[in-house]
């Protein structure tokens, strides 16, 4: 039981970590004039996938590479199958209403030139300085975007209202506060990525289950979590952009910073069970958005039941 015990451990400290960040990420940005709106879309998105990137850099360095990209492939089909089902089961979502076309072709952009690069049969140094120019392409232009929406409107009315839209923004958080989120949240990621890493592995042995099985299941779903909270919180409040955004904004950043980012320290081989199976999965479950951000459908309960079911039998084929 002491290996799951551990992974339970590694969770509760890597959403602890990761929220810590996140909040004080938040609030440094805006106390230091950054616009909330860039916020939303680099600091935060960043924030949320910290525990995947802090999973996937360990994971190489312990030369266990299939579990970084099945952390990273398996958290971006939880993110869509089970991040938006499971809210759309408690409330209907009302997507028809969102203008997320823009970003959601830039995740679908982003998702095949990952797979394109995982034809070439594992992501060295060179494929992780193009996932790296992608998403430097992919920020100046929400940049671009932000200044544009600024000068479109009162300064001081815009910075009011995205201050409300960002989750942990608090305009009277004290300095000492800000930093002790930071602090919490820096040493919090590799201490629970640390024991996640190594507990799964040692599962993973035990069972007679791949690394990247594990990473595609366990621990994709584990890092999941912070999104689906956000999600779920977004759905009873009936905003259904923040809980689109947020799932494709951190699509975005797993795909192409978080293994940019690892490709750079060691190279991440590509199992054949990925090329055969896994990305096209991923690729179908961003596909599957098309209703809501391109149809301008409403997300309901009927919907949140096909993609949870969706996930769990994507599950049950990975692990059997």
């Amino acid at each position: 039981m002491m290996p799951w015990v551990m992974v339970g451990l590694g969770l509760v400290i890597l959403l602890l970590a990761g929220d810590a960040l996140v909040k004080g990420a938040v609030n440094l940005a805006l106390r230091i004039g950054i616009p909330a709106l860039i916020v939303s879309l680099t600091v935060v998105a960043f924030g949320t996938s910290a525990p995947e990137l802090l999973i996937s850099v360990n994971a190489v360095l312990a030369d266990k590479p299939g579990l970084a990209l099945g952390n990273v492939v398996g958290s971006n089909t939880a993110n869509v199958l089970l991040v938006l089902g499971i809210p759309a089961l408690i409330a209907v979502m009302h997507t028809s209403a969102c203008n997320c076309k823009r970003s959601y072709f830039q995740m679908l952009a982003a998702t095949v030139l990952f797979i394109a690069l995982a034809f070439r049969g594992s992501f060295d140094w060179i494929a992780g300085l193009v996932l790296l120019g992608a998403l430097a392409l992919m920020l100046g232009d929400a940049f671009r975007n932000a200044v544009t929406h600024r000068r479109e409107a009162a300064a001081a009315a815009l910075l009011a209202a995205d201050g409300d839209d960002v989750e942990g923004a608090d305009p009277d958080m004290p300095w000492w506060q800000i930093i002790t989120f930071l602090v919490l949240g820096l040493v919090g990621l590799p201490l629970g990525a640390d024991i996640l890493v190594d507990n799964a592995s040692i599962l993973a042995i035990r069972y007679g289950v791949s690394e990247a099985a594990i990473g595609l299941t366990l621990v994709a779903l584990g890092t999941s979590l912070p999104e689906l909270a956000t999600t779920v919180m977004a759905a009873i409040r009936r905003q259904a952009d923040v809980a689109l955004g947020n799932v494709i904004g951190s699509n975005m950043f797993n795909l192409l910073a978080i293994i940019g980012i690892t490709a750079l320290i060691g190279e991440v081989p590509v199992d054949r069970e990925f090329l055969v199976f896994d990305l096209w999965v991923m690729l179908a479950a961003s596909l599957m958005l098309i209703p809501f951000v391109i149809l301008c459908r409403d997300l309901g309960r009927l919907w949140g039941i096909l993609l949870t079911a969706a996930y769990v039998g994507y599950v049950t084929l990975v692990l059997v």
